[in-house]
């Protein structure tokens, strides 16, 4: 088994008379060596397209998704099954996922009866207890509450207390952590990183902040309008972005130093070409490029390691700026 998660070619189209094109030929694998993989990008840039499609949630128009080499769609009851225990979800709201009118104990209850985790009430508190306290919770702090009773960040380290509590393979952490405070977000990115450390559980972290994704390292994907347009190893692209894309984000990324103004917008000061087509096969940050050059409006980029002489780097980009032949 080469692969823990495949994603080949997916493409996504909303609509008909004039389709949107949530994602357009996204490929990556996520080794079967317990790894983090980041995927960021903008609101619309398809993350969470992705974070459905893999978890069995949406269909794609086109392409396939293999968990350890197997369909996801497959039709097979004892797989689905497995499979829904080995791929869990962290959603963005830590409240909207527990139902107000029980209490939090039952979130580690129902897979343990469900999964039949263990053989009597005496081991399955065992196993919960074991299970908060891998997440940094105090089980008398917890148990007994309602999730209003909690922190936001209490109540997503509950979640990941259910994700140890199942012995999880692969957890989709989709901004979870964009609503709780700085304090709660590097302890639930600490998890992360002992999970995978420790417990071999791998992460597909998605989100809009390149800050966190820098935190937890691993590999990283970029994303724009449904397409990968930089990818490799996260202190690389962060430190050393190629897609002019890429460097805007970078750019945006508030720094500690009251004295150095914080880029707010994804936009350059220089001119930018006005230049419109709705051809998709060309690039399609063009109209937002300040380097962009007239190949990008006819040509789509091929993801790759750049060949322009004098240009050293691990990432793969899918720019014209970075091919060798002349233009």
């Amino acid at each position: 088994m080469d692969n823990l998660l495949s994603v080949n070619s997916l493409k996504q189209v909303f609509g008909t008379r004039n389709p949107t094109y949530a994602l357009d030929g996204v490929s990556f694998n996520m080794p079967a060596k317990p790894t983090i993989f980041n995927l960021v990008g903008e609101s619309g840039s398809g993350k969470s397209t992705i974070a459905r499609i893999i978890l069995g949630l949406l269909r794609p128009t086109q392409g396939y998704v293999f968990y350890k080499g197997t369909d996801i769609f497959t039709k097979e009851p004892g797989w689905q099954k497995k499979f829904r225990r080995e791929v869990q979800v962290v959603f963005q709201n830590p409240y909207s996922v527990y139902n107000p009118v029980y209490k939090v104990d039952r979130v580690l209850q129902k897979p343990i009866q469900k999964f039949k985790l263990a053989s009597g009430k005496e081991a399955a508190n065992a196993l919960i207890l074991e299970s908060l306290k891998a997440v940094d919770l105090r089980p008398e702090d917890i148990l007994g509450k309602f999730p209003h009773q909690l922190s936001g960040g209490q109540r997503q380290r509950v979640m990941l207390a259910r994700l140890h509590l199942i012995s999880a393979q692969l957890v989709i952490a989709d901004e979870a952590i964009s609503m709780i405070d700085a304090a709660g977000r590097v302890s639930f990115l600490n998890i992360l990183v002992d999970f995978r450390d420790r417990l071999g559980i791998s992460t597909l972290y998605i989100t809009h902040d390149l800050s966190t994704a820098k935190y937890l390292g691993g590999q990283i994907i970029v994303l724009y309008k449904g397409r990968i347009v930089e990818q490799g190893e996260t202190f690389s692209v962060t430190g050393n972005p190629l897609h002019p894309y890429a460097q805007l984000l970078v750019q945006c990324v508030p720094v500690p130093n009251p004295k150095q103004r914080w880029k707010e917008a994804l936009t350059d000061s220089g001119e930018i070409s006005v230049y419109r087509t709705p051809n998709r096969d060309r690039c399609l940050f063009a109209e937002r490029c300040p380097q962009v050059m007239d190949i990008c409006w006819k040509t789509r980029p091929s993801l790759e390691k750049p060949s322009k002489p004098g240009i050293e780097s691990t990432n793969e980009v899918a720019c014209h700026l970075y091919a060798g032949s002349p233009f």
